[in-house]
């Protein structure tokens, strides 16, 4: 890991290799193509608003909500979420409850009323909004309105929350800055500019020494910041840098050289962005690297795992490394979303690198297939799901591994934004006035560039459970544009062809390609990113390793037996539901292992990535290939199993054992699943002889 942050580091020269591309059988002299190792794009976006200086300018520029219309398997997810837990928590969570409400009353005054309703209201509105949903988007405006009707004279809004020490709470107004400013993206309402405006000159002159002085707004001020700059970005309101100078320095210390504020998994995930997040003010080196120290700092202790996290189920514990422990789910939201803003500041593909690495290994697995249920807490090996209290071995005392609709308080909210974020950064605009393709998706992008005309793009894919992404242009004249694609790290030899004829350009891993052309109706593009085997030793996790196939990581196959539970008493003791919401609608479920799990495997010492075959399989009926069942891609692999690594005291999977593991047990065939799909799951493996 240490060599790839050098690389992340190191990446400043530039190879350009221009080509004329063949179309038909003329030569189009103004179409180029150019291998980049790192995104340097100069200019000002004529048409999204982007960084006003002094803000240092970012590479990639955010769409609105409403740009892309994903397609395929993604757009599957978000229909399940719409039709699950997302789409139905009003009537399950009492923080939903409009009886009582802090978050509708003008007083600010309400038994309930904190963060739970605008981490909710995150995602529930963007998917209204991407997904053209009249009920969700009815849903709401009734909050966005309450939120907007309830603003009191001196700018202040939301729930009034006094904590012991006499201080405010903060916290909660951040994440609905968020549900605002998405709001204003999908409908351009001068109200919320009005409203941000107010708010930011009311906490302009909120006392310093009461400032941010809480747990959580002192962790996560840094999501004050994005939103300010959002706000300059569109205003140009001078007093709203000299805020951001005020958040910062009142934020909790994130450039550390060899500590963090504190270790609680969410908090690292997303907060570690702030100095990034400061550094487009400040210009300061030093802030930039201090956010990719923090990256690095927490998962060389704790992340010596796949799947893109750490291990820090609540808060990372020193011993407590294993790939047992496990991550929040909105630990896995919150970094995904850091690494989608670090992407734009940056445009350094290692972020969006990451936020693959979540979005297809980690994330899915926290949830049922139909996402009616959800937990807490998911590790990368995992053989048991249940309502016990795993104490202390992981480091919340309850039925913290159980999926609950009913529970996770956080989490059970937060958890919306996850696929929806991930959909809206499927595509950037450019300085440049042209766009990036950054997490490939199948779908429609609509937006401006070049001179202003209005394209769609069109591509389709079932990316990463395949290898070709093809695009299609539609357009109501000629335009000149550059296209930006991102090359994977992972992939060694990317190849582009333009209607049908291949490009002439020397790909560069962990880089972009920028074809610019003089785009047509019907003009149509073809990225070909080949996958191949690739074993990774986790030598600081007792020589262990994961097996990827591009960007999935695999796990091993385990039967799966669930068992229907009371929701309601199987929930966590903060939990809170209407007196309405029904338990046999809205069921917990415990899984347990149906097959055995204990297997190390078996590998060619000198070429490992031959010791698989891959398994191509037909794509699954009902779109959705997060599930052991329909998994379309499987990997076929040879171990033995290790009778004395077994479920330990603690209801946990043992602490894996130091590899290479000598065992007399029989060879195995085993088969491995994408671990985005498995629920139990044993996806950092020992090595066997």
């Amino acid at each position: 890991m240490a060599a790839a942050f050098n690389d992340v580091f190191m990446r400043k020269s530039f190879l350009c290799l221009a080509a004329i591309v063949l179309i038909g059988n003329a030569v189009v002299s103004a179409q180029t193509a150019t291998a980049l190792p790192q995104a340097d794009i100069k200019g000002v976006n004529a048409f999204y608003p982007s960084n006003k200086a002094p803000l240092l300018p970012q590479q990639f520029i955010k769409l609105p909500v409403t740009a892309f219309k994903p397609s395929g398997w993604l757009k599957q997810q978000l229909l399940l979420q719409k039709e699950g837990l997302t789409g139905n928590l009003g009537e399950i969570s009492i923080w939903l409850s409009k009886t009582d409400n802090a978050w509708l009353n003008k007083s600010g005054k309400g038994k309930y009323g904190w963060e739970e309703l605008p981490y909710w209201l995150k995602g529930y509105g963007d998917m209204a909004y991407m997904l053209g949903d009249a009920k969700m988007i009815k849903d709401t405006k009734f909050w966005i309105n309450a939120v907007l009707d309830n603003q009191r004279l001196d700018g202040d809004m939301g729930p009034i929350i006094v904590k012991g020490n006499g201080n405010r709470d903060l916290w909660a107004n951040m994440p609905m800055i968020w549900c605002l400013r998405s709001y204003y993206e999908y409908s351009h309402d001068a109200r919320i500019i009005a409203c941000l405006t107010s708010y930011f000159k009311w906490l302009q002159n909120y006392p310093e020494e009461r400032f941010l002085k809480d747990y959580w707004e002192n962790s996560r001020g840094g999501d004050y910041l994005v939103s300010i700059y959002w706000l300059y970005n569109i205003t140009g309101d001078k007093f709203l840098l000299d805020l951001a100078t005020k958040v910062d320095k009142n934020t909790a210390n994130w450039r550390q050289a060899t500590n963090l504020p504190n270790w609680h998994n969410v908090n690292v995930a997303e907060c570690f962005r702030e100095p990034a997040t400061y550094y487009l003010q400040s210009h300061a080196a030093t802030d930039l690297e201090a956010t990719y120290n923090d990256f690095k700092l927490i998962r060389n202790i704790y992340g010596q795992v796949p799947g893109g996290m750490f291990g820090s189920d609540e808060n990372a514990r020193k011993g407590y490394d294993d790939p047992r422990q496990a991550v929040e789910t909105c630990g896995m939201v919150e970094q995904m979303t850091s690494d989608q803003y670090l992407l734009q500041y940056t445009g350094d593909t290692f972020w969006a690198e990451n936020c693959e690495d979540v979005a297809f290994n980690t994330f899915p697995a926290a949830f049922t297939s139909d996402y009616k249920a959800l937990r807490y807490l998911t590790a990368p090996n995992m053989v048991l799901n249940d309502s016990k209290n795993h104490a202390p071995g992981i480091a919340n005392s309850g039925p913290f591994l159980m999926m609950n609709p009913f529970s996770s308080r956080c989490c059970q909210h937060n958890h919306s934004a996850g696929w929806v974020y991930y959909a809206e950064n499927a595509w950037m605009a450019t300085p440049d006035n042209g766009l990036a393709a950054q997490l490939y998706q199948a779908g429609t992008i609509t937006a401006k560039v070049g001179n202003g005309t209005q394209v769609k793009i069109t591509s389709a894919t079932q990316y990463p459970f395949n290898d070709v992404v093809g695009f299609t242009v539609n357009t109501g004249k000629p335009v000149s544009f550059p296209l930006y694609l991102r090359v994977p790290k992972w992939c060694a030899n990317a190849s582009v062809m333009v209607n049908g004829k291949k490009v002439a350009v020397n790909a560069i891993p962990g880089g972009y390609i920028k074809l610019t052309n003089k785009w047509k109706k019907g003009d149509k593009i073809s990225l070909k990113l080949p996958m191949q085997i690739k074993v990774r030793q986790w030598a600081k996790n007792k020589n262990s390793v994961s097996v990827n196939y591009g960007p999935l990581t695999y796990s091993l196959k385990i039967g799966e037996t669930y068992k229907k539970e009371d929701s309601k008493k199987t929930a966590m003791g903060d939990s809170g539901w209407q007196e309405t919401a029904d338990p046999n609608k809205w069921p917990s479920f415990e899984i347990y292992p149906a097959t055995a799990w204990n297997y190390g495997l078996l590998l060619d010492a000198k070429h490992p990535e031959r010791s698989f075959t891959v398994v191509h399989k037909a794509w699954p009926k009902d779109g959705n290939p997060f599930t052991n069942a329909n998994a379309p891609i499987e990997l076929k692999a040879t171990g033995k199993q290790i009778n004395d690594w077994t479920i330990d005291k603690y209801g946990l999977c043992g602490v894996l054992p130091q590899s290479p593991v000598k065992t007399e047990t029989a060879k195995a065939n085993l088969t491995l699943v994408p671990m985005g799909g498995a629920r139990l799951r044993i996806s950092a493996f020992p090595v066997v002889e």
